[in-house]
């Protein structure tokens, strides 16, 4: 199976003791290990079982990897109570299972073939968008829980919030979800999966589902039954408050320019000669912005385009022609996925550079503690690992920008922002434009707020 990774013992030990949590199993019990693998669960299952004085129920584990089978049957032949099957746990199949266990493939759309994205998307309500296959095991794996069973998942936590994952929270709301429980970052050594250990009980919802945190706190929850995303209320934010979001009050707010050949495009202002000066803007990457030194500014992107945005006719590029005409140069330009449908100096995505080029708003993509930095020029060019912010008010530049590094707001990005290593948040476009700001930023321009006026606001 593709997307197999090995669960350590201790976290199987961990997830068999949650599947048994309310009482050990009875001999004629019906456990299901869906993508066993070389059956570190099944292991887990007959493990626990001896040490607690309880008979081994009968056990099936599905593979779809002949070899990983093989290894599974060489370790669990000799039971009775195990059966161990070659297929493919997607496919159609009705018996029920009383308890379900399993760490399900991690396998993005992208490494799935046509054919099988299309044959997913008829069979399960979960393969829509950019879906995962562990969605897809989530749900069949629900379908097969018997009435009162138990399933114990370990997967991504990513399925809490992403929008692919809107029509699995639908299903998951209407089931009595007992725990979410965020394990370590370390749980697959450097394999980095923001691992969540899910328990489930095949029930109607009735009561608060209880969270645990990878400090060990923990609080109970109420989760939406709409789909939307639960990170606010695990996390303990209220709702947003009706009234303006950040996008209500901006003209855009995107990632910055993907030229899909920085090392070409990108180089430092100092040594640009006077010819390509002319079509060079300062630009900064992530790295470059710091809540202490400011914005670094000792690079320049070329842009073969006007200002408005339009793409450069050749004749037109002058020495810029010529510097990425360069053979070198010039073929690892062609060797872009996007040459397939542009020309062969156009950037990976056309810039916006009628919104770019103005005062704005910038932050970093991922930061322990977002912060943001005012471009009140209008001249610096972000870099994919940047967002910026166009407020529709240029005179509510530097108000939005301090209410945006005010507490409360920072309070509401943790609560909203995807994760990522090490405690730190990756900010995206979709949840900074659901971000509630206060009223006077969606004003005339006479009345919105100074910088203190938006400090006062946000308490």
């Amino acid at each position: 199976m593709k997307g197999f990774v090995p669960t350590p013992p201790t976290m199987v030990d961990a997830m068999v003791a949650k599947l048994f949590r309310d009482g050990p199993p009875r001999p004629e019990s019906r456990v299901l290990d869906p993508g066993c693998g070389t059956g570190a669960f099944v292991d887990g299952v007959v493990r626990w079982c001896s040490r607690h004085g309880a008979s081994v129920p009968r056990i099936l584990g599905i593979e779809s990897d002949p070899r990983h089978l093989l290894e599974a049957r060489e370790r669990f032949g000799h039971l009775k109570s195990v059966t161990l099957v070659n297929e493919d746990f997607l496919s159609s199949r009705s018996q029920k299972f009383d308890y379900i266990i399993g760490n399900p493939p991690y396998v993005p759309i992208t490494a799935l073939s046509h054919i099988e994205r299309s044959a997913y998307r008829e069979l399960f309500a979960t393969a829509r968008g950019r879906f995962d296959l562990y969605l897809l095991f989530f749900e069949q794996a629900l379908k097969l829980l018997a009435p009162g069973g138990r399933l114990v998942f370990i997967t991504p936590e990513k399925f809490l919030y992403v929008h692919t994952a809107e029509r699995l929270r639908r299903i998951l709301a209407k089931l009595a979800l007992e725990e979410i429980h965020f394990v370590s970052e370390t749980t697959f050594g450097p394999l980095v999966t923001y691992p969540t250990v899910t328990t489930i009980v095949g029930a109607p919802a009735k009561t608060e589902t209880k969270v645990i945190f990878r400090d060990g706190s923990t609080r109970r929850v109420r989760l939406a039954a709409d789909g939307s995303s639960w990170l606010p209320t695990v996390f303990g934010s209220a709702a947003d408050p009706p009234g303006h979001s950040l996008a209500d009050v901006s003209l855009r707010i995107s990632c910055g320019v993907a030229t899909g050949a920085d090392k070409i495009y990108v180089a430092k202002a100092a040594h640009l000669t006077t010819q390509l000066k002319r079509f060079a803007f300062p630009t900064v990457a992530g790295r470059e912005i710091s809540p202490v030194r400011g914005l670094t500014l000792s690079h320049a992107m070329l842009l073969p385009y006007a200002r408005s945005g339009e793409l450069l006719a050749e004749e037109e590029l002058g020495e810029l022609g010529a510097y990425l005409g360069q053979p070198e140069r010039r073929d690892k330009l062609l060797n872009r996925t996007c040459v397939a449908r542009k020309r062969w100096y156009a950037f990976h995505e056309n810039p916006p550079l009628g919104d770019i080029l103005r005062p704005k708003i910038l932050c970093k993509d991922i930061a322990l503690r977002p912060f943001f930095l005012v471009d009140d020029v209008g001249e610096i060019v972000p870099r994919h690992s940047v967002y910026y912010i166009v407020p529709k008010e240029t005179s509510h530049l530097q108000g939005l920008c301090a209410y945006l590094n005010s507490p409360a707001a920072r309070a509401w990005l943790t609560a909203n922002c995807q994760r990522a290593a090490n405690g730190f948040l990756r900010l995206q476009s979709h949840v900074l434009k659901r971000m509630p700001v206060p009223t006077d930023f969606a004003r005339a321009p006479q009345v919105a707020g100074s910088a203190a006026d938006a400090a006062r606001l946000s308490g």
